[in-house]
């Protein structure tokens, strides 16, 4: 039996897709990703199935959009009951590992993977779910603020930082072990960092990097309030933006944060590739994002947007019997679970009827894709779920609140012009209107959204009353197995914790 190939995943927090048209922007200081992308298949318009960190990893991680796999938003539980890669690779007869944030919510903060070497860099519980009964409540002690746009700038500490740290070095540890074998099956690890999502903070070291940059200011400057569509002003309350006074050098400083801390993961990157390498150990190598980042294009920040910055996502995936080059078709965030199965040779029979995703080796290989790429969101800044559709450049969005928006992304990159509403483009406009209808009921999707946040509001209140046991994940360690202990015999031991014996 050919032995089947080790994965390594490497997932990062709100990178902008936008500045990886085929692989790093040349401005970005990232020789580690410039050369991983040298060897890949560079999917140059991957989209997040949610633009959200928790909905957009728990569909990234099982194929399924937030409709039907119930992660509606940062505070939902994703059920144990519903396979990730993790599941179907371990079923397979792999050791899977994660080291770094998924943000799973629930009680079950494995979902598949047989390790995790860190806790999450956010809660596990219920407290940050929205309330669609109460749309002009901001939650302040959680919603994003602009604060982390007015603070940019230089410290060589941090939260995020501790936890990037920490993340890396556990993955550096754990290829280590993987090299020495005392487990002879083949692995899957996942590295999930928390860098560039904001604040927007870097180390002196990287923010040098960009000091003559030119991109600092964004192509398209900040509208006025009563110009943004509904979705828009929506997400510009949310983020409290009348309390804060943005200055042309406020977004500066937290754009060349940003993209020092992109230089600052391609170094984190490098050295968990190294350390691979380092060990003669031979891994696929997918390169993805959770979602994107807006970066003050028309004056938005942060994610929660169909807009591209916001939605759009790197992904590369460096494997043997793919060939390395740019795929310009449009692919989501939802593909790369049965992607990995394929890869693997692992059949997803079983549960793949209700998979949304797809394999990108098809597509990779020269085969056309024919389906439009599906986007939800149904999380804070809204007040009902919004739906979205790209194909062939177009991109279409609906909400039960909101005018239709239909964009022709060629001809208008910055989604500037609405085009729903000319004669001229109704023939397209239908086509997604009836694509929408098929995929969604609006109304059903609304209505189990409010009962979701309904359940959660009530069990979060119960469970703060008194004793509180939180789902937060404890890594364990079993320090009477580590280094030398009298049970052990000391020979085998050395002879076996050394690479290369």
């Amino acid at each position: 039996m050919t032995q089947k190939p080790n994965i390594l995943i490497f997932m990062v927090d709100q990178l902008n897709g936008t500045l990886f048209p085929d692989g790093p922007a040349s401005f970005l200081h990232t020789p580690n990703l410039r050369k991983l992308a040298a060897r890949s298949v560079r999917f140059q318009k991957t989209y997040t199935a949610s633009p959200l960190c928790a909905p957009g990893r728990a569909a990234f991680m099982s194929g399924l959009l937030p409709s039907r796999n119930r992660v509606y938003d940062n505070a939902a539980e994703f059920a144990s009951d519903i396979p990730t890669y993790a599941h179907h690779l371990r079923r397979a007869g792999y050791q899977t590992c994660l080291s770094g944030k998924m943000h799973f919510v629930g009680p079950d903060q494995l979902h598949g993977f047989e390790e995790r070497l860190t806790t999450d860099i956010y809660p596990a519980d219920f407290g940050w779910t929205p309330d669609y009964t109460k749309p002009s409540e901001r939650i302040d002690w959680w919603y994003h603020n602009m604060a982390s746009v007015t603070g940019a700038g230089v410290a060589e500490i941090t939260n995020q930082l501790e936890y990037d740290d920490e993340v890396a070095y556990h993955a550096q540890r754990k290829i280590y072990d993987l090299a020495r074998k005392q487990d002879t099956r083949p692995w899957c690890l996942t590295v999930s960092f928390t860098h560039p999502h904001d604040p927007y903070v870097a180390r002196q070291k990287y923010w040098d990097m960009y000091a003559d940059c030119v991109h600092l200011q964004p192509e398209i400057s900040a509208l006025d309030y009563a110009d943004h569509d509904p979705h828009s002003q929506r997400i510009f309350d949310a983020n409290d933006w009348r309390n804060y006074t943005i200055t042309q050098d406020d977004i500066a400083r937290a754009r060349r944060a940003y993209f020092a801390n992109i230089s600052y993961l391609d170094a984190k990157i490098g050295a968990v590739m190294a350390t691979l390498e380092d060990t003669n150990q031979e891994a696929i190598i997918v390169f993805v994002s959770d979602h994107g980042d807006m970066l003050g294009e028309r004056g938005l920040w942060f994610k929660m947007s169909f807009f591209e910055g916001s939605s759009r996502v790197p992904l590369m995936i460096a494997a043997p019997n793919l060939p390395a080059g740019l795929v310009t078709d449009a692919v989501s965030t939802l593909d790369v679970t049965p992607t990995l199965c394929a890869l693997a040779g692992v059949p997803m029979q079983e549960i793949a009827p209700w998979v949304q995703g797809e394999s990108l080796i098809p597509l990779a290989q020269g085969t056309a894709r024919n389906a439009p790429v599906k986007m939800e969101y149904a999380a804070e800044a809204s007040y009902a779920p919004l739906v979205g559709l790209v194909q062939d450049g177009w991109k279409y969005t609906r909400c039960v609140l909101d005018p239709e928006q239909l964009f022709d992304l060629e001809k208008d990159p910055h989604e500037e012009h609405n085009l729903a509403a000319l004669p001229k483009h109704a023939e397209k406009l239908q086509y997604f209107r009836n694509f929408a209808d098929t995929e969604w009921d609006l109304m059903r999707f609304d209505t189990e959204v409010r009962q979701s946040q309904a359940r959660r509001h009530a069990v979060y209140a119960a469970l703060r009353n008194g004793s509180y046991y939180p789902w937060d994940y404890q890594p364990l360690q079993q320090a009477s197995e580590r280094y030398m202990r009298n049970h052990k015999d000391l020979n085998i031991l050395e002879s076996a914790q050394r690479y290369p014996r």
